[in-house]
């Protein structure tokens, strides 16, 4: 950071940049009586600027300044995130309206890059900028944009010029069961039963176990054992919420919170309460300025009803950093800071959210929750198929007639779930590989979509289920060129602390740009970030490319 650039100081001044005293007051103006707590750096941030646009110089100055930070602390803070815009002295502002293009792999097949193009030389960049950006979370309604907050299903160029010229820039919320209509259909009367006393921790926990509910964040770990983790740890303790889906294909969190997000809240409650949790810590990703706003409106009916209590709920805003999807880097992100992955262990069950016993679990996990204690967790176990328990939201875009979110059983094959759930594939393409976790579960054949869905089951090809975010190609597909697009995302959203993966996932996209793609150097980089990367970004980022390798040599042999 150059401080102080182009301008002149008197001897009697310090040397760096000079406070001004108007960017203080804007500042000041802005947080009005909030917290100037060092866990807000973030939070305040998103306030300058959902104010200004950008983030100009004199405004990160003063608001070091007004937080008693550093600048170079508040700059490494706003320089690691997407959407925050730094404009030192003598730059230009960025322009007033930015229009986000998804480039990930869904949006990919369905033209997103010639829509780009299209609108980056059709529109005044002084005044509108266009940006080709990493996965939205809108994959069944590809191409997906963002105009300002507005987002756009099904893009075109007619669609996004009708809503930059008609001023339509703001989130669409959409119809949702609020906390009224949850009240009347028996909602928290499970928290408060918990509350009574008529079910303890280790209850809920066995509850969960029986049921067979599993961490669906990617990871499937079992709940109910998680539980009984954090419960005999000291307190302090936190239950943090990861609605930070940012991986290529993974929209469900969204999909269950624009419809029914008090099932999730609940769910939290009862979790927190279970494992004598101080405080709920919700963070959810940018890109879904509807659910913010539904959630910061829904919080603040529960605070004044009287249903949270002496557990509160405080909702955190990402700010676009793929990376803050891992646990570890999010609890750093709701810290007020980069998003960098801790090493483990301490896991944070043990040292979590500001040093604490932390209990962190998806979005969906505890979407399912009230209704495995009302209807019993025999319920939940029984709706699996082939052994396997329970109801999956699987995320599919791509080459089918229907994309969405399914609510589907465990264990489900790939061939049942596009024939039964998505209306069979697009018309004129054939069924040829699937993304089975997204972005970083590899590509799998369509030779093995008869096999079970679930944790556990794909790892012996090379794969995992991960977030249930399944993207469906066809015989139109070049999957060198899917396995190069999954990569490109990986190599932008590398945090960079670790060399194997900040190199290595640059090197990896070098490589795939090559005619004919060298196997041995593919094979050495391929270890070495699968071995050597600090989190599971670094050691995943090369799945899709050793399933190409793997299932479709006749493409790599072109």
């Amino acid at each position: 950071m150059t401080f102080g650039k182009g301008l002149s100081r008197k001897p009697s001044q310090p040397k760096g940049r000079q406070l001004e005293e108007t960017a203080l007051e804007d500042v000041r103006s802005l947080l009005g009586n909030e917290t100037r707590q060092r866990d807000f750096l973030i939070e305040h941030l998103h306030k300058i600027q959902d104010k200004f646009g950008c983030l100009h110089a004199r405004h990160l100055k003063a608001l070091a300044e007004e937080m008693r930070l550093s600048q170079a602390e508040v700059f490494e803070v706003a320089s690691f995130y997407h959407h925050f815009d730094i404009i030192r002295e003598g730059e230009a502002a960025s322009a007033p309206l930015t229009v986000r293009v998804c480039d990930s792999i869904a949006c990919s097949l369905k033209g997103s890059e010639a829509l780009a193009a299209s609108l980056q030389t059709g529109l005044d960049p002084a005044k509108i900028r266009v940006q080709k950006v990493p996965c939205i979370g809108r994959c069944a309604g590809a191409p997906a944009v963002q105009v300002g907050k507005k987002a756009i299903d099904d893009a075109n160029e007619l669609a996004v010029h009708s809503a930059i010229y008609a001023g339509d820039q703001q989130a669409q919320l959409p119809e949702f069961v609020g906390l009224k209509a949850y009240l009347a259909a028996g909602g928290y009367e499970v928290l408060q039963k918990v509350r009574a006393g008529s079910l303890d921790a280790v209850d809920i926990a066995d509850h969960a176990l029986a049921a067979g509910l599993r961490g669906l964040g990617g990871a499937g770990f079992p709940t109910g054992t998680k539980w009984k983790i954090v419960h005999d740890l000291p307190g302090p303790k936190y239950l943090t919420v990861n609605g930070d889906e940012g991986e290529p294909g993974t929209f469900k969190d969204r999909y269950h919170l624009e419809r029914d997000p008090h099932r999730m809240l609940e769910g939290a409650l009862i979790a927190a309460h279970a494992i004598g949790a101080e405080r709920i810590y919700l963070y959810m990703r940018d890109e879904y300025p509807a659910v913010l706003a539904i959630l910061k409106a829904e919080i603040a009916l529960l605070r004044e009803c009287g249903v949270i209590t002496t557990i509160d709920i405080e909702l955190r805003r990402g700010a676009g950093a793929y990376i803050c999807g891992e646990e570890s880097a999010m609890i750093e992100s709701i810290e007020g800071k980069r998003g960098l992955p801790r090493h483990r262990p301490p896991y944070i069950a043990q040292v979590g959210l500001f040093g604490r016993p932390t209990l962190n679990h998806n979005v969906e996990t505890l979407f399912w929750l009230r209704d495995i204690i009302e209807k019993g967790s025999d319920w939940f176990a029984a709706q699996g198929r082939r052994g396997h328990k329970g109801f999956r939201s699987f995320s599919v875009s791509g080459r089918v007639k229907n994309p969405g979110v399914k609510e589907a059983p465990a264990g489900i094959t790939m061939n049942e779930l596009i024939e039964e759930f998505c209306g069979g594939m697009e018309d004129g393409h054939t069924f040829k590989a699937y993304l089975p976790g997204g972005a970083s579960g590899g590509i799998l054949p369509a030779s093995l979509g008869d096999e079970p869905l679930d944790f556990g089951t794909l790892e012996k090809h090379g794969c995992f289920i991960g977030s249930h975010a399944v993207v469906v190609f066809s015989d139109r597909d070049n999957m060198r060129d899917v396995a190069l697009n999954l990569m490109r995302f990986f190599k932008h959203e590398s945090c960079g602390q670790c060399t194997p993966c900040r190199s290595g996932t640059e090197k990896m996209v070098s490589l795939l740009i090559e005619k004919t793609w060298d196997r041995g150097k593919i094979a050495d980089l391929d270890e070495v970030m699968r071995s050597a990367s600090i989190c599971g970004l670094g050691q995943a980022a090369p799945n899709p490319v050793a399933s190409v390798l793997k299932f479709f040599p006749e493409e790599f042999e072109q």
